[in-house]
């Protein structure tokens, strides 16, 4: 793919379009969207309830008259039970009735009366049939939410389900390169064919153990479920098996042809092999990938997060924001400098960094090569523009981190990550200058002008996103923070497509309404291709943290006798800096929160400061061979064609800048975060 046609107008896609599964995986996302929003529409239902009608919770349209006595004669009732009284010959303790006590509870019940009698006035006071069918409306609202909560769940193996097919159908999942003939395509499809097998083979097992255990129906529909979809994705690869592109020249194996497997096959044979022949524990695979299912919610917001980016791509709001900067004609070193600190906080908003990469990636390479940047810092510069935001506000991965582990907030990770950020930006910024001279900017005169006058365009996008910002608060009395992000920013981007897709930016004799929606379509259609591909990695990397899990090796990295924090500290740099090198970020949180926390806190490692150095680690771990998560997404944007064409001439720095560059800003960052703060505490 060349990268110039990112920067074209009408709809961008990077893969084909599926418009009919682009269609359901977004009426999907939207449908559980509203899901989401059900108890904050439920609260602001009751809110308006009890502004309309005082004493709404108590109010019953169809409440009855009482049929108690209101005017009972309390001491001719006490007389009457008193004179009923007669002994028991058999009771040795039998004793006249005390007086005071039936007055007593009589009255008592006479007040009661007395309330259910105005209650019931009060009722039909209000008994309108606005409040009837309000309180209809209401109460069925309630009953359909708590009918169904596990709705989520089921909702999400759908979107993966699809997502998943389609990442198959396209053969997209995420490898470190792709087939390049027919031998290394078959090896690919055929060795998904087995994982996926062996996925159904460990759900069936784990659904004969279920079926043994009272209580489990609910959890083997699920795993029932699970298997179907595996299955579904068996006869996906059997069908790529057996027919092969054409566009696949004929060619054998190579020693470099294991490179084509996509990364969730490799570790789910890793995972596998240990569980069937290490642990004797089939079941281990559907074990640890259903645990996606516990923490649905979590995972749809990803799903929506990847919509919300793709959606992005389809306006024309990245250009428009580098359009600020183009009048001073900024070198490429400060170029790239400035594209590191600006892009940063997209990258928060869209959750996590592979995301914004895929959605503004091509347009970032785009503006630093017309810059003047070479190939090599180009794509180092699209690689890192992912990944700095990842501990700014409101990353999703901050929000999941908090959710998991109580001893830290998301309000204390934004704030010290914060500070990361900015640590890490000025030494990209330092490096890059320094290494590639000719920084220093020569704006022309009337820049700054210019500049201002290009603010002009982004005005209804901005008026129109704070618009839809304020009406879901008004609605709803839903406001924006890390926690809401992911239900109102697809909303709101999508208000900005449908806002972007007017007569200057759609194709001749469409209307803005189908502009809308076959950009809307296409964007989901491209969310479908990574959400799958995504949730795939994500899961089998839960499923290879499995094994951390169940051997020995946190045992083995923190012994008994360990005391020191300044050696467990290395440790867990090391360690967790290995795992961001081949695991998804969200899945590691999921791996590291239930194995390696627990124990480093013990040793004295401050919670705040060890999920600190946790996120910076993964940060520099998916810029870091051999996997290089950001970089494999750079490279689907960009093009592999691109990316061999990277220069290799010059200094070894010039030569492999792409790679060296980020490990140069990541590394130190890493040892500053993990070992500076301890000097405070652990001394």
């Amino acid at each position: 793919m060349n990268w110039q046609a990112l920067s074209t107008a009408g709809v961008k896609t990077l893969y084909p379009v599926h418009r009919m599964h682009g269609v359901i995986l977004l009426l999907l996302l939207l449908f559980t969207l509203l899901l989401g929003m059900g108890n904050s529409l439920h609260s602001r239902m009751l809110w308006v309830g009890e502004q309309t009608w005082p004493n709404y919770y108590l109010l019953n349209p169809d409440a009855t008259e009482p049929t108690c006595n209101r005017t009972m004669d309390v001491e001719a009732e006490v007389q009457k039970r008193i004179d009923a009284y007669e002994p028991d010959p058999d009771d040795l303790f039998s004793s006249p009735p005390n007086a005071a006590s039936i007055r007593e509870s009589l009255e008592r019940n006479l007040a009661l009366c007395g309330e259910k009698y105005q209650m019931y006035a009060e009722n039909q006071k209000h008994a309108t049939a606005a409040l009837s069918v309000f309180k209809t409306v209401e109460q069925g609202f309630a009953s359909f939410l708590l009918e169904n909560i596990e709705l989520t769940k089921f909702l999400f193996i759908a979107m993966f389900a699809m997502a998943a097919a389609i990442s198959a159908l396209d053969a997209d999942h995420i490898a470190l390169r792709l087939p390049r003939n027919r031998a290394e395509w078959r090896l690919s499809q055929g060795v998904q064919l087995v994982i996926n097998g062996l996925m159904v083979f460990s759900l069936l097992s784990y659904v004969g153990k279920l079926e043994t255990s009272p209580g489990s129906e609910d959890n083997i529909v699920l795993q029932n479920a699970w298997a179907a979809v595996f299955g579904l994705f068996m006869v996906i690869n059997l069908a790529r098996f057996i027919n092969v592109p054409e566009r696949m020249k004929a060619g054998s194996l190579k020693a470099s042809s294991g490179l084509v497997l996509p990364l969730y096959c490799a570790m789910g044979l890793i995972a596998m092999s240990y569980f069937f022949f290490v642990d004797g524990y089939s079941s281990g695979l559907a074990i640890y990938f259903g645990m996606m299912t516990n923490l649905s919610s979590m995972f749809i917001n990803i799903g929506l997060y990847v919509l919300v980016g793709m959606a992005l791509k389809q306006t024309r709001i990245p250009e428009l924001l580098l359009n600020i900067i183009k009048p001073f004609h900024l070198p490429a070193p400060l170029l790239a400098s400035v594209m590191i600190f600006a892009t940063a906080f997209p990258t928060a908003f869209t959750g996590a960094s592979g995301i914004f990469i895929l959605a503004v990636g091509g347009v970032v390479y785009d503006e630093l090569r017309r810059a003047g940047a070479g190939r090599q810092l180009s794509l180092a510069t699209t690689a890192m523009s992912g990944s700095l935001g990842v501990v700014l506000n409101p990353c999703l991965l901050i929000v999941v981190v908090a959710a998991l582990n109580k001893e830290v907030t998301t309000t204390e990770m934004y704030g010290w990550g914060f500070w990361v950020f900015m640590m890490s930006a000025t030494l990209f910024s330092i490096i890059v200058c320094k290494t590639q001279g000719n920084w220093k900017p020569r704006p022309a005169p009337g820049a700054f002008r210019e500049a201002l006058k290009e603010l002009r365009p982004l005005a209804p996008y901005a008026a129109v996103a704070i618009g839809v910002v304020l009406a879901i608060w008004i609605i709803l009395g839903l406001g924006f923070n890390e926690y809401s992000a992911p239900m109102i920013m697809p909303l709101v981007i999508l208000a900005l497509v449908y806002l972007d897709a007017n007569k200057d930016s759609r194709d001749d004799g469409q209307s803005r309404s189908q502009a809308f929606w076959s950009r809307s379509t296409a964007a989901a259609s491209d969310a479908a291709v990574h959400i799958g591909a995504l949730l795939a990695l994500i899961g089998f990397s839960i499923c290879l943290g499995g094994i951390l899990e169940r051997s020995d090796i946190v045992h083995a990295l923190f012994p008994e006798d360990l005391t020191s924090p300044w050696i467990a500290m290395l440790v867990i740099v090391i360690m967790l800096t290995i795992i961001g090198m081949v695991m998804d970020p969200f899945g590691a949180v999921v791996l590291v929160s239930a194995t390696i926390a627990q124990p480093a806190i013990q040793l004295g490692i401050d919670p705040l400061h060890f999920w600190i150095v946790c996120l910076v680690a993964f940060e520099l771990g998916y810029l870091s061979p051999p996997v290089a998560l950001n970089h494999l997404l750079t490279r689907q944007v960009v093009g592999e064609t691109e990316v061999l064409a990277a220069e290799r001439t010059g200094s070894f720095w010039h030569r492999y800048e792409r790679l060296l560059l980020p490990l140069a800003v990541m590394v130190p960052t890493l040892l500053i975060s993990a070992f500076v703060p301890m000097l405070f505490y652990a001394l």
